[in-house]
């Protein structure tokens, strides 16, 4: 008699905790895909941000050519036409283009570096206007999907880059130097080209936590 209730309690148990069983799984599979829905979420947000953005860019880069092509100042003229934006309620100005036929990328060149326009393209971070005499140093992320500065590692010593003034005019400069330096580095900024226009570009390398910076000179 007694062996048939512990085989009936030990029955009920196995019942018992198989339920339980079920339900704990249940409920690990109910979070597992509320976890896996709201990343899935998280990333189609990301990338809509990022194709706003690159279409912010591309608004800019047309915007540029139909400035340039009405501009009826002469290019002597040291007073830039100045192009407002508003992104994030921050206030700002493009000043040319860049364009590296090498790594198929063309953006604006926006006037100052903050964390929000570096999202959107490169920017002056210190130096003159686009093809004024001086070192032009700009900065541009390192995006993971090869936009802006994603790809300026293909760029190799003798390669060319293309810099636009806000009067449509262009300058061809060529890479001379290609190298890595500590983030403290800020030689990479020196203003003594020997009255030459000159480039830097500067991007990170987040690996190495160091900064790839590209330096082009115009070609005469």
């Amino acid at each position: 008699m007694n062996q048939i209730l512990e085989n009936n309690s030990s029955k009920i148990d196995i019942y018992t905790n198989s339920k339980k069983s079920k339900k704990k799984y249940k409920f690990l599979f109910f979070i597992s895909l509320l976890m896996f829905i709201f990343f899935i979420i998280l990333f189609i947000i990301s990338r809509y941000n990022k194709y706003k953005k690159e279409n912010f860019s591309k608004e800019l880069v047309n915007s540029y050519k139909i400035t340039s092509l009405y501009n009826s100042n002469s290019k002597n003229n040291k007073n830039y036409i100045i192009e407002k934006l508003s992104y994030n309620n921050h206030s700002s100005f493009f000043i040319g283009l860049i364009y590296i036929k090498k790594i198929d990328i063309i953006y604006p060149i926006f006037s100052t570096t903050t964390d929000d326009l570096l999202e959107l393209g490169p920017c002056r971070l210190y130096g003159p206007m686009p093809n004024e005499i001086g070192n032009l140093c700009i900065a541009g992320h390192n995006n993971a999907d090869n936009t802006i500065f994603g790809k300026l590692y293909l760029v190799n010593i003798g390669d060319y880059i293309d810099i636009y003034d806000l009067f449509g005019t262009k300058k061809t400069y060529i890479v001379y130097q290609k190298d890595e330096i500590n983030p403290n580095d800020l030689s990479c900024l020196n203003q003594d080209t020997n009255g030459l226009c000159e480039i830097t570009l500067i991007t990170c390398n987040s690996i190495k936590n160091t900064r790839h910076i590209i330096k082009a000179k115009e070609s005469i």
